[in-house]
């Protein structure tokens, strides 16, 4: 027994022999790190831990709420897997109301959406808009419709009518980061600018063109030329369910072909609007205007129509495809819609708010304070959201031991040789994330910046310099 007990007190020796030069080298590193002028006005927090034993390896302003930007995707990822499975696919259907007599459809034909983010998205196979407009277009044709005496109309009420949140900037929306989860969605909301910039610097820039067709609004168009190399200066401002929207800012001179991307200012109209131009290019007549969605029936205090026929049902792809892309290329549309989608299973309607205290519950049954949880959103754009670095590393660390941790830590991007969500938003950057050293040990942090001054790029090297102990 003694001996089993002095070896006991040996390997606890070694083991803190071995685990002390990473926490001093880290003080050492973070010390360093501070003193940067870029950091002068900044608060850091940074937090690690050992995965396989949860000891605390190093931890400063670990308990302070700080802006996550997209680290806070984790969270939002995690909570979805637990709360509504990997398996987890949305479902949209085609259907219609009436009666068919000698091809003339006395009714509407509906589209009837769950929220689906990638509806329309050319991210995976079966969800390309194309494919689900010829597929849909064909379904209608097959019932020898060659006129709709009705409407085609998009039905988005499991969500809410506010398809952004509170907290979002005015300078977001309108950008493709920016678009809103509806109900019934489209091509991940997003549509593409063609810029042509002018022959010297403050020459007006030229639209060329914008794919698909926002055929809903119209943009104003304010942009300028600006230096050679000074990037995308251009930002679209077109809120929730405007007409009108402003393009300002500047592309740089010599850009004959210059991309930038906007949302949807109502994303519910497009899916029902480009099948209704799909059917009459096929010859069949609408005789009544639209698309209609829910905010037209509420608009016009009108009792809301549903389909008494269903004609297809297509399945998105699975929640852990969906959160693959959402955490990869740092989806924010995606997060809105986990939010909600969240809210909705759970409590029978789609808001961000309900969606947020499930989250924040949740967690708490898991041991994390809700104060370190002050969220507004889904995808971590607000820059109101307020985060603990101890809460990212917590839920990290709860993630490994689920079934779904394989689904989950392939869906992380690999930055400076780790697996790690980054996050970045005005003056905040941040990475969370896993890492296995060249010894074999396992870390788990979360490194989270804000306020900082200078070039983002020149600050994340230094943010590497100091992760880079625990290689």
């Amino acid at each position: 027994m003694k001996k089993v007990f002095l070896y006991f007190i040996s390997l606890t020796v070694i083991i803190s022999i071995k685990a002390q030069p990473v926490t001093v080298k880290l003080q050492q590193a973070f010390r360093q790190f501070e003193s940067d002028p870029q950091l002068k006005f900044a608060i850091s927090s940074l937090y690690v831990i050992d995965a396989r034993t949860g000891q605390v390896v190093f931890d400063k302003n670990s308990r302070i709420g700080l802006a996550p930007a997209s680290t806070q995707k984790i969270i939002t990822a995690a909570t979805a897997f637990e709360l509504l499975g990997k398996q987890y696919r949305y479902k949209t259907a085609l259907g219609y109301n009436g009666k068919i007599n000698d091809g003339v459809l006395k009714g509407n034909i509906y589209i009837t959406g769950s929220g689906d983010p990638t509806l329309g998205s050319w991210r995976f196979a079966n969800t390309i808009d194309t494919i689900l407009l010829n597929k849909w277009s064909g379904i209608v044709q097959s019932l020898n419709i060659k006129r709709i005496d009705g409407e085609i109309i998009g039905i988005d009420n499991k969500f809410e009518t506010q398809i952004t949140p509170d907290g979002w900037i005015w300078q977001d929306l309108g950008n493709y980061y920016g678009a809103g989860a509806a109900g019934l969605n489209w091509r991940e909301n997003q549509y593409d600018m063609k810029l042509k910039a002018g022959q010297k610097e403050g020459d007006p820039v030229q639209l060329l063109g914008i794919f698909p067709d926002i055929e809903y609004n119209y943009i104003i168009n304010e942009l300028r030329t600006g230096p050679k190399g000074s990037g995308d200066n251009a930002y679209i401002y077109l809120p929730p369910y405007s007409y009108h929207g402003f393009v300002r800012g500047t592309i740089p001179v010599g850009e004959k072909l210059f991309t930038i991307s906007g949302s949807f200012a109502s994303p519910a109209r497009y899916a029902p609007g480009l099948l209704a131009n799909k059917l009459m290019e096929a010859g069949i007549t609408i005789s009544d205007g639209g698309p209609k969605t829910t905010v037209e029936f509420l608009a016009n205090n009108e009792k809301i129509t549903y389909p008494d026929t269903v004609l297809s049902t297509h399945y998105s792809p699975s929640l852990d495809s969906i959160i693959y892309w959402f955490n990869k290329k740092s989806i924010n549309l995606y997060g809105e819609a986990l939010i909600k989608t969240v809210a909705f299973e759970k409590k029978g309607f789609g808001s961000t708010d309900s969606g947020i205290a499930i989250v924040k519950e949740f967690w708490k049954q898991k041991g994390i304070d809700p104060d370190e949880l002050n969220i507004c959103d889904g995808s971590g754009l607000s820059p109101m959201n307020r985060v603990t670095t101890h809460a990212q590393v917590e839920i990290l660390k709860y993630a490994r031991q689920q079934n779904w941790f394989s689904s989950f830590l392939n869906s992380l991007p690999e930055y400076n040789g780790m697996t790690m969500k980054s996050g970045t938003i005005r003056n905040v950057k941040a990475f969370s994330g896993y890492h296995r050293a060249r010894s074999g040990r396992e870390f788990i942090f979360s490194f989270v910046v804000n306020n900082y001054n200078g070039s983002a790029s020149a600050l994340v090297n230094k943010m590497y310099k100091v992760l880079n102990v625990l290689k």
